[in-house]
């Protein structure tokens, strides 16, 4: 069967298409593409920022496991993800079905809850490292006056043991409303009918939700998930102005670590050679929740 040809007009409409998106093209090429080759070369060489690199093959990836400043790092944002995933899944979660219950108010609660997603986590990292001051904050003063002893006083971000989760704590508060929202989103569509059904059947509160909510639920909730998971291995800005990954290395996560590795120590091959093995850890883990979907995500 032969092809047609194009009209005149069916050409100049597709060059008019193509024109379109030329814009969006050669800013993916110039601003995505093109850095992301150019990072993964780099991470073959010893490259410090400046003329001349020498290309050592895969020397920075063999010596990230030697590293223990790296291998510290990678430790504390595994904890870091598996504390923070969770808890703002819970916390999103149970703010999302305590407004779905229709409370006079809701629509307020849904702005307030929603509020700290707007916030820049730069001011907001600012206004916990006062709240959480050891010695003068509003936090531990409340402590004091309800009794705690001053040797059970909690030192938060200034002590190597609670500072993570400190941040965590932070973390949560912040982003849970965003998750909210989507939850809220997951609910509405839910069909009151199975509800109904279920409650004839002599289901209690805790039978509806367990199963008709959370199974209904499983699209968004794996959605939340991986993006939950993707942020928690980006987590940054938090980092550098609280803590500085410190005390000691209490709260150095990979893309502190990267951070430090390209513009204070200028070994920028090293860091490009984090850096890829971090995208390769977020792909693996989202590959990893993608096939497990097909076991409990219901679409149905």
């Amino acid at each position: 069967m032969t092809k047609r040809k194009m009209t005149a007009l069916e050409k100049r409409e597709a060059l008019s298409g193509y024109l379109y998106i030329l814009p969006n093209f050669l800013g993916f090429l110039i601003f995505t593409a093109i850095p992301i080759v150019a990072g993964l070369a780099i991470s073959f060489t010893d490259y410090t920022g400046f003329a001349g690199a020498k290309f050592v093959g895969i020397t920075n990836y063999i010596k990230m496991f030697n590293d223990s400043q790296f291998l510290a790092a990678l430790q504390n944002n595994l904890f870091y993800s598996l504390t923070s995933v969770p808890l703002t899944l819970l916390v999103a979660l149970a703010l999302a079905l305590m407004l779905n219950r229709g409370l006079p108010g809701a629509g307020v609660f849904k702005t307030l809850y929603f509020f700290p997603n707007l916030t820049s986590m730069v001011a907001v990292s600012c206004v916990f490292m006062l709240l959480f001051e050891p010695s003068n904050g509003p936090i531990n003063s409340f402590l004091r006056t309800i009794g705690l002893p001053e040797d059970f006083m909690p030192r938060w971000f200034f002590a190597s043991k609670s500072a993570l989760f400190t941040v965590v704590i932070v973390v949560v508060w912040k982003q849970a409303g965003y998750y909210m929202i989507m939850f809220l989103a997951g609910l509405k569509n839910i069909p009151q009918h199975l509800y109904e059904a279920a409650r004839i059947d002599g289901a209690n509160a805790w039978h509806c939700f367990r199963h008709v909510t959370w199974p209904m639920l499983s699209p968004t909730t794996f959605m939340v998930t991986i993006l939950c998971m993707i942020a928690s291995f980006q987590v940054f800005d938090i980092i550098n102005v609280t803590t500085k990954g410190g005390p000691g290395r209490a709260t150095t996560v990979l893309v502190f670590r990267i951070y430090r590795e390209a513009f204070n120590n200028w070994k920028m091959g090293y860091a490009s050679a984090i850096a890829y093995f971090l995208f390769v850890i977020i792909l693996v883990i989202t590959l990893i929740q993608w096939q497990g979907q097909k076991k409990w995500v219901n679409d149905d």
